[in-house]
């Protein structure tokens, strides 16, 4: 009988496959619920301008009566807000460090505060702790908070039920845009400029008057957006009507700087908004000790109290200030790019939006909140009628109404009494029943019945504009106009064209000085000092190898290196190291990266290329021409022109030919030469064309030898001389080659 197989199962390896769950159920169980948690409720602002830590933080301000009076320890603000945001004192002070007037992030600051609450421009000046410092509302928060208790938003519940707090503030103004924000949820982050307080009212009242109007005529309302530290926005119209169209887009900042003469000082008043003074200061001093900033002595932190100068830059005695400030605009954050990504939340769904459409957002979003306040103040004046109503009831014969008080045996029977008595609701019976017996007298009671007209009037009007869109608006444009007339402040931030600043020179970076530029036939460069070629002017080469190239020049230029393969390096003279005569110098071909088996037959230094120059090029055929250097022209300079010219036959030597004519010496390697000019070579239009014949080859001969050299050459070179081609060349016998 066969035994029976006992399987033992393992009860967690079940437990385990049981809780499997496919990653699409997890991303949606899991992931997607806490993705739009952090989108909705902390990294990205309500159509209010604010995310829900400021709102939280400025209510509890508000509910703490810190509109009027003395301000209070920020500690003490910290500990409230703890009731509506139970995310640790840390990020809820620091969240009230932004809105301060202290820390100089906002153009219109929320929050009045007395204390160090360290600066926006600076990483390194920390706020103090909140037990030190002190703070109360701004004034202007009179605009967030007006109709907040008239209905105007809705209110919900706080985290644990003790309270409640509003979903939005009804902001009188759109905050949005002239508040700046900046947040990173999950997927999706959000960037907003801050915009000119009065430009903002301005477009806005354009839109209440005419939806349509266009985002061209925004742009000459509200020119570009204006931040808090000034500086310089270098404007583009075409750049900044994308933002406006679509919410995304960059524009540059620069800062603003004035130079004394006195002291021969460079004092920096303003930097961009998404700069930091110690990041500028770090690159400032590395540039100094690498030497590509020897204009400057010292650069020193120079805050203080008046906060009129940030970075001070002390010159040498013949630095050029301009220049100067251009190296620093170009490798620093002085001048910076600002990115946009006006990213909102409308009623809970995350939206990019242009500048017109978060206008007309906010347009829909605040008359939303006019029509509640008018609906709200239109109940309690239909309240207040319908007691005047009943009062006036009485007032026919208030002596009746006073036996009825009188002679009811039970207190709960007055109101109804009244009711019967006068034919009036209950409400103004309780109303008339609680009136104080000194104010039973006629002059009372005709002046309160009196008031009813007027009550009727106000009431009438509330619902007529509550019918009529155009008197709605025309309350939002009036409140708008008040606002700009109060709070509205010059622009901060100034606008330069594009067109009026200079782009800066490559050259300007590097030190400029004379040197010897060198290059072998084996592909070695060498710059050399002038020190270096007074001490010896002997070079140092491998075996075999020889100078084909030499020119004094100096180190801003650039240079083209010619390779057997028809292509056409660029480099710049500063991106070579000084070296020695008695060194090798640097291998070409590796340092500019060429291809496998590409080596370099020769090179020339130029400044610019001028279309009126030539090339030439001579081949190991024999073949060869002139191209113009107006063929290698781009918009922008290229490391590398592949098909620069023909590679039928390898090139034997390139020599540059400036205004005038230039003596080439051409050798192939039967022992004969040429000495012509280079004019007699034809120019070809095309940069690749293999050229004509300029020296007649022996069967299996070649070039070997092209220069413009001659006294590297020797004088008997002249006796070569050759007026027409092509020419099979004279034999050479004893010349003497200092190749």
């Amino acid at each position: 009988m066969a035994k029976k197989k006992t399987v033992t199962v393992n009860p967690m390896e079940n437990e385990a496959e049981a809780t499997l769950q496919p990653i699409t159920e997890t991303l949606e169980k899991n992931y997607m619920p806490y993705a739009m948690s952090v989108i909705v409720s902390r990294a990205l602002p309500e159509i209010d301008g604010f995310k829900p830590s400021h709102r939280k933080l400025l209510y509890t301000m508000y509910k703490m009566g810190l509109m009027n009076g003395q301000r209070t320890k920020s500690a003490n603000i910290v500990g409230q807000t703890m009731k509506l945001n139970p995310h640790g004192d840390a990020s809820i002070y620091e969240t009230m460090v932004r809105l301060t007037k202290g820390h100089e992030a906002l153009l219109h600051p929320f929050i009045d505060s007395k204390g160090s609450f360290g600066k926006q421009y600076s990483r390194d000046m920390a706020y103090a702790a909140s037990r030190y410092t002190e703070a109360k509302l701004d004034p202007i928060c009179h605009e967030l908070f007006s109709g907040i208790d008239k209905d105007s938003v809705d209110f919900v519940p706080n985290y644990d039920n003790t309270s409640t707090e509003p979903t939005l503030l009804p902001t009188t103004f759109p905050n949005i845009l002239v508040s700046p924000n900046l947040g990173i949820a999950v997927g999706m982050a959000c960037s907003i400029c801050s915009f000119n307080l009065a430009e903002i009212c301005d477009a806005t009242i354009a839109l209440l008057k005419n939806p349509k109007t266009t985002v061209d005529r925004l742009l000459d309302i509200v020119k570009a957006p204006d931040f808090p530290g000034g500086a310089e926005i270098i404007y583009d119209r075409e750049q900044m009507r994308k933002i406006y169209e679509t919410g995304n887009g960059s524009f540059r900042m620069r800062a603003k700087y004035v130079y004394s003469k006195k002291d021969n000082c460079i004092d920096v008043t303003e930097i961009p908004n998404s700069s930091c003074i110690e990041s500028i200061m770090k690159k400032a001093t590395d540039m100094i000790k690498a030497g590509k900033l020897r204009e400057v002595v010292d650069v020193r932190d120079s805050i203080d109290l008046s906060a009129e100068k940030l970075i001070s830059f002390d010159l040498r005695k013949d630095a050029n200030p301009e220049i100067v400030m251009q190296k620093l605009f170009a490798t620093t954050e002085l001048e910076n790019n600002f990115d946009c990504n006006f990213n909102i939340l409308v009623e809970g769904r995350p939206m990019q939006l242009g500048v017109k459409d978060i206008l007309l957002e906010w347009i829909r979003f605040r008359s939303g909140c006019v029509t509640r306040e008018l609906t709200f103040d239109l109940g309690k004046k239909e309240d207040k009628l319908h007691l005047l109503l009943g009062l006036a009831a009485i007032a026919v014969d208030i002596d009746k109404a006073i036996r009825i008080i009188r002679n009811t045996e039970h207190e709960a029977d007055v109101v109804p009494n009244l009711e019967r008595a006068f034919c009036i609701t209950k409400i103004q019976a309780e109303y008339i029943a609680d009136i104080k017996l000194r104010n039973l007298n006629r002059e009372y009671l005709m002046n309160r019945i009196a008031e009813h007209k007027q009550l009727e009037a106000e009431i009438a009007d509330i619902k007529e504009t509550l019918r009529d869109e155009l008197k709605l608006k025309a309350m939002i444009i009036k409140s708008l106009q008040e606002i700009k007339k109060k709070y509205g402040k010059p622009r901060r931030t100034d606008i330069v064209e594009k067109e009026e600043v200079k782009t800066p020179k490559e050259d300007i970076f590097f030190e400029n000085y004379n040197c010897r530029l060198v290059m072998t036939r084996g592909g070695y460069f060498k710059k050399l000092s002038v020190q270096s070629v007074r001490a010896s002017d002997e070079q140092k080469l491998k075996e075999g190898d020889y100078v084909v190239y030499q020119e004094d020049t100096d180190n801003r230029g650039d240079v083209l290196f010619f390779t057997d393969k028809g292509q056409i390096y660029r480099a710049r003279v500063a991106d070579f190291e000084l070296s020695k005569a008695s060194q090798m110098g640097e291998y070409v071909p590796a340092k500019l990266q060429m291809d496998d088996d590409e080596h370099v037959v020769t090179c020339k230094m130029i400044y610019e290329l001028i279309p009126e120059h030539h090339m030439v090029y001579v081949f190991e055929n024999g073949k060869g021409l002139r191209v113009s250097m107006g063929a290698y022209e781009a918009k922008s300079k290229r490391r590398k022109i592949s098909g620069a010219y023909s590679s039928d036959s390898p090139l034997a030597g390139a020599i540059y030919e400036g205004d005038k004519p230039v003596n080439i010496f051409i050798r192939s390697d039967s022992d004969r030469g040429m000495l012509i000019k280079s004019s007699l070579i034809p120019e070809k239009s095309t940069r690749t064309a293999s050229g004509v014949q300029i020296m007649k080859l022996a069967k299996k001969s070649k070039v070997d030898l092209v220069t413009d050299r001659i006294e590297d050459v020797g004088q008997d070179a002249l006796k070569c001389k050759k007026l027409a081609l092509p020419s099979t060349g004279s034999p050479l016998g004893q010349l003497t080659f200092n190749f």
